[in-house]
């Protein structure tokens, strides 16, 4: 049985799911949740979370929501299929959880602003000190990734894996934020070490699906 994979386009978080899901070579039934439409205000949906958020999960009878939670489940429910999400070596297993939760207490954290500045902010009403302010935020943690990635050679921890799923989205949603404002200039904040990873993230086989399908227009 596929598992049913409940997704809204453009979640980094999201797309670690689906990014695992693939590597895991599992079969798995896609549901686009329409942010525009409060997909995930529905009932149906909300009986199945009381955050009211994806990524989301149903394996079976089994619910499951969080992203970190779902890609440490399906590496412990499908150990065998596809390639692992984690080394088995403990120590880099470790470091590959730590990178993880970093990205998302940090990297989230230094994001947070100028997404709402850049996206969610009328062009008409853009601050540029407000800007300036959450660029600077975000730059501040980037030297921290680029020596993950000059330490970990051509993935974050050895194999491609868990780490790389997660920290690659929010980094790609940077890029499409400068985009929208192309004076923010942070692709050459990223460097060549960082800049190279990314590439052989994208050159995942299985990368091109995975691409947010909004993003594609």
């Amino acid at each position: 049985m596929a598992i049913v994979f409940y997704y809204g386009s453009g979640s980094p978080f999201a797309w670690r799911v689906w990014l695992a899901l693939e590597h895991k070579k599992l079969p798995y039934e896609l549901r686009v949740m329409s942010f525009d439409k409060d997909d995930l205000k529905q009932p149906a949906f909300q009986a199945l979370t009381p955050r009211g958020r994806v990524p989301l999960i149903q394996d079976g009878d089994y619910v499951l929501y969080e992203s970190g939670a779902i890609i440490e489940y399906l590496q412990d429910a499908y150990p065998s299929s596809g390639a692992g999400l984690f080394p088995a070596d403990p120590k880099p297993r470790g470091i590959a959880r730590r990178l993880i939760r970093e990205a998302d207490e940090y990297v989230t954290d230094s994001l947070d602003e100028l997404l709402e500045q850049v996206l969610f902010v009328p062009q008409d009403k853009r601050n540029d000190a407000a800007i300036t302010a959450a660029k600077d935020k975000f730059l501040a943690e980037l030297p921290h990734w680029r020596a993950a990635a000059a330490a970990g050679k051509d993935f974050l921890v050895g194999a491609v894996g868990a780490a790389d799923f997660t920290v690659y989205p929010f980094f790609a949603l940077a890029l499409r934020m400068q985009k929208r404002h192309p004076s923010l200039g942070l692709d050459a904040a990223f460097g060549p070490q960082l800049t190279a990873w990314m590439r052989r993230v994208e050159a995942l086989p299985y990368f091109e699906k995975t691409i947010p399908p909004h993003w594609r227009t």
